[in-house]
């Protein structure tokens, strides 16, 4: 608890500093759209969805995103929703799927952090993500998300929170996005796990791929 404290503290001293920066221009560099994310990579087969009424797109703030759904021979279909803000010192910044997931009727029923190699190219230590089971009705999902910015991957809230603050000050940037990777369930003794495996083949394929998507 007083690491947490620690933190938020450390945070909000970083945010003023970086309020007195925010009339500065950003030095975002230049990305390639979502739409040019390939639909075809390993095993796996992408499928659009459908865009988000412009309502929702509205409270998301995001100023690129991507929602699909990929699928693998023999494999459970894996979603992908990724965010992307360009700034976020104007009152639009990335929302924590544990907020959102209740509005659509999802209950989070067991959350927590894993490690898993990274595997984009020169990568050597392990990345950590959020791991979250959530569950409607006798439906249950498994989620895997993380905060991705200047090269940088990040489970926590705190720390993303904290990371935005340290680069806006760095780098003069506060550019960053949100990747939610989602798979079924089964209703077996196995299933938690083989959908984590699932989730986790999905990343191994798709992480290095995105990479000209998310400035470094």
């Amino acid at each position: 608890m007083q690491k947490r404290v620690v933190i938020v503290l450390v945070c909000l001293l970083l945010a003023g500093v970086a309020v007195i920066r925010a009339d500065r221009q950003e030095n975002v560099p230049l990305r390639e759209s979502f739409a040019e994310f390939p639909m075809l990579f390993g095993d796996w087969r992408g499928k659009e969805m459908p865009p988000m009424a412009p309502e929702v797109e509205k409270v998301l703030g995001a100023d690129d995103y991507m929602t699909r759904v990929y699928y693998a021979d023999g494999r459970p279909g894996v979603g992908i929703f990724v965010g992307y803000w360009q700034s976020q010192r104007q009152g639009d910044t990335i929302h924590s799927p544990l907020n959102c997931l209740p509005g659509a009727g999802w209950q989070p029923i067991s959350a927590g952090m894993i490690s898993m190699p990274d595997p984009r190219p020169g990568a050597t230590a392990p990345m950590v993500v959020q791991r979250v089971v959530i569950q409607k009705g006798l439906d249950k999902q498994l989620v895997l998300y993380w905060y991705q910015s200047h090269g940088r991957i990040v489970g926590g809230e705190y720390w993303g929170k904290f990371y935005l603050m340290y680069d806006a000050m760095r780098l003069n940037r506060t550019d960053g996005s949100i990747v939610r990777v989602t798979t079924p369930i089964a209703s077996t003794a196995e299933g938690e796990a083989l959908a984590e495996d699932n989730a986790r083949n999905f990343i191994t394929e798709m992480l290095p791929r995105l990479t000209a998507f998310l400035p470094e």
